[in-house]
């Protein structure tokens, strides 16, 4: 799966990886239903240092489709609101 981070870049993360990222997409879900601004920016950050981390990035010369687009961390809790599905970023 090609993830994208906003204004950052493309991650390819293998179907191994998708269950952390998952778990940790269900705290981004949850902070932001909670409107914890903490919680959610804290979430938010661990989520995008796992798909960094997880994942490997790809050049930025080379422009692939996204399958997924991430928020960067200097999205609001409103805006990412709005990104929400009810499965969180991350479908699945």
């Amino acid at each position: 799966m090609i993830m994208r981070i906003l204004g950052e870049g493309q991650y390819d993360i293998t179907d191994e990886h998708l269950d952390r990222l998952n778990h940790l997409d269900s705290a981004v879900q949850k902070a932001a239903d909670a409107g914890d601004e903490t919680a959610f920016a804290s979430a938010l950050s661990a989520l995008l240092d796992a798909v960094r981390s997880l994942g490997t990035p790809l050049s930025n010369e080379t422009i692939t489709p996204s399958d997924l687009v991430l928020p960067d961390e200097t999205t609001s809790l409103p805006q990412v609101r709005e990104l929400l599905s009810a499965e969180g970023l991350i479908p699945g």
